[in-house]
């Protein structure tokens, strides 16, 4: 059950203690058998359509198989085709990682070169009431 994954015991008990405050002792019962039901409903439903496709379709379908994309690219184009259109794709793909890879080398490159040295190149006085002479301006 994925749905449920990544709910811990915790939070199933904060949601039972939210329902109970919410709906009342009397009646979280039934709603949790109610609910239980139409998740069970929905599962068979699901289940049932699957297998009406599968039947009427006569071959092995997989869920992927309901994306149109993966559905033209699987049935209707044959492997030139897919080949074709997927070719200049894999260059491009290529090309990025090789640019990529170049980069990352220079990066580490700059990361093996030890610090240079910053240093100031005037010195820098504070201000101060003696250092500003007005008969002078």
């Amino acid at each position: 059950m994925r749905v449920l994954d990544n709910l811990d015991l915790t939070k199933i008990i904060l949601l039972l203690v939210v329902a109970m405050l919410v709906v009342g002792p009397q009646r979280l019962p039934g709603l949790i058998q109610s609910a239980a039901r139409m998740l069970r409903t929905m599962r068979e439903m699901a289940q049932g359509a699957t297998q009406q496709l599968q039947n009427e379709l006569g071959t092995d379908l997989d869920v992927s198989d309901l994306n149109p994309r993966t559905f033209v690219r699987k049935h209707l184009l044959s492997d030139v085709d897919q080949q074709a259109l997927l070719g200049p794709l894999k260059d491009a793909f290529s090309e990025v990682n090789e640019a990529t890879a170049t980069v990352s080398a220079e990066l580490d490159l700059t990361k093996t070169l030890p610090p240079t040295k910053t240093v100031p190149l005037t010195k820098t006085v504070p201000l101060t009431k003696a250092a500003i002479d007005p008969e002078s301006t």
